[in-house]
């Protein structure tokens, strides 16, 4: 009898658990799109469009609505006062009309050939306004009985507004203005430079510190349990405390960094740790090292404490020197959780804003891609130009996460 061999394709089984599973799945990746997705997709939105900050809110008609007058005594004259204004500079506004109800017991004197009172209903027809139009309408009334008794006022009644206008987040207007701001402009190069030092450096020596720690706390002994808490905190720490505190540290005037070097003979004067170039690049740099290296120590400790001890009393009875151990066993062993965190601490890192803006706002040469946005975004209010460059973040950081899972990832068989 032939052999048929394994069964081939999937059966209706198989097909029902896999329906099954995509549906329980569904709610889930939809859920996770929309909150990735959304957000990306705006960005690109804006990026391309002439907007800045007080662009964000659509044009509309504004009204307050007042009355003004001694009115204290039936036959008594006052005034409604309606003051409207366009909210854009920018924008014209068609059709401005808006609709009131009077109080009861106001009887109106004149009214404005722009206007129409239906009974209580009051209806104006304003026309077309230009951008920052501002316009006063007052219409004169007496006071009667049933007005002094209501309690009721001009301004207590809902007035609503109408009018069309174009939106520069909606409407069909696109712009490469924004990308060439960026681009144009000769600082790109060397915020991108600081960018790629800042997160290269950064990357590699948290990599390597938490390596060494991990190296140190891979055996056991007495006050283990403290030293490995003291090396967290300053992940654990909130970052507004550690960066003040980094800041009073190596303070010109009153640090006692500067204090301990100039009593040391090392500067016969104070040094501006965080205020010249290059070193507040290099410290900004050391910052980032000393505040995540306990995340790579965690992953690359439990790494190396899952590893077969055998291979290592193996290699010491062979004549192996811990530094041979370290290079033959351990490193094959831990390149692939290093792949995996250089990779996500590289992401963070080149998205990182808090730190850097906490301790130099971005000046004496600290200036990344991230404190760009926000400079561009608030700083002067372009965000089509903040958002423009928070689309290059994304391009870098896709290039970059493309080139790494294609090739390098590869090479750690992950």
């Amino acid at each position: 009898m032939a052999d048929l061999g394994p069964p081939i394709g999937t059966g209706p089984l198989g097909k029902r658990e896999a329906r099954l599973a995509w549906g329980l799945l569904f709610p889930t990746i939809t859920a996770v799109s929309l909150v990735v997705l959304l957000p990306l997709l705006a960005i690109f939105w804006i990026s391309f469009k002439p907007v800045e900050l007080g662009d964000l809110r659509a044009p509309e008609v504004v009204l307050r609505e007042d009355i003004r007058g001694d009115y204290d005594a039936v036959g008594d004259e006052a005034t409604i006062r309606y003051r409207l204004r366009n909210s854009s500079q920018d924008q014209p506004i068609t059709g401005v009309s808006f609709l009131d109800t009077l109080p009861l017991g106001l009887a109106v004197q004149d009214l404005d050939p722009r206007c129409a009172l239906d009974g209580r209903a009051l209806f104006c027809d304003l026309g077309d306004w230009e951008p920052g139009t501002r316009e006063t309408l007052t219409i004169p009334v007496t006071v009667e009985q049933a007005y002094l008794d209501n309690g009721l006022r001009p301004q207590d009644s809902p007035t609503s507004t109408t009018g069309v206008s174009s939106y520069v987040l909606t409407n069909s207007t696109f712009t490469l203005e924004n990308f060439k701001r960026v681009f144009s402009g000769g600082e790109f190069s060397e915020v991108l430079w600081v960018t790629l030092f800042y997160t290269v450096f950064g990357t590699i020596g948290a990599l390597l510190v938490g390596l060494f720690a991990a190296l140190l706390l891979n055996k056991s002994f007495r006050g283990q349990g403290i030293l490995r808490g003291l090396y967290l905190f300053p992940y654990v720490a909130p970052i507004i405390a550690v960066a003040f505190a980094w800041l009073i540290l190596f303070d010109p005037f009153s640090g006692s960094a500067n204090a301990l070097l100039i009593q040391m003979g090392v500067t016969p004067q104070a040094i501006n740790f965080f205020g010249e170039r290059p070193l507040a690049l290099i410290m900004v740099t050391v910052f980032e090292i000393w505040r995540y290296f306990p995340l790579s120590f965690l992953f690359i400790l439990a790494r190396m404490q899952s590893i077969d001890t055998d291979m290592y009393e193996a290699a010491d009875m062979d004549g192996a020197s811990p530094f041979q151990q370290f290079w033959s066993l351990s490193v094959p062993q831990l390149l692939g959780i290093l792949s995996v965190l250089f990779l996500l601490r590289f992401i963070w890192t080149f998205n990182k804003f808090d730190d850097i803006f906490l301790l130099t706002g971005g000046n004496a040469g600290t200036r990344t891609l991230t404190v760009n946005v926000y400079e561009q975004a608030f700083a002067i209010s372009n965000i089509g130009a903040g958002a423009a460059v928070a689309v290059v973040i994304f391009g870098c950081l896709l290039t970059f996460s493309v080139f790494f899972l294609k090739y390098i990832s590869r090479e750690e068989g992950l």
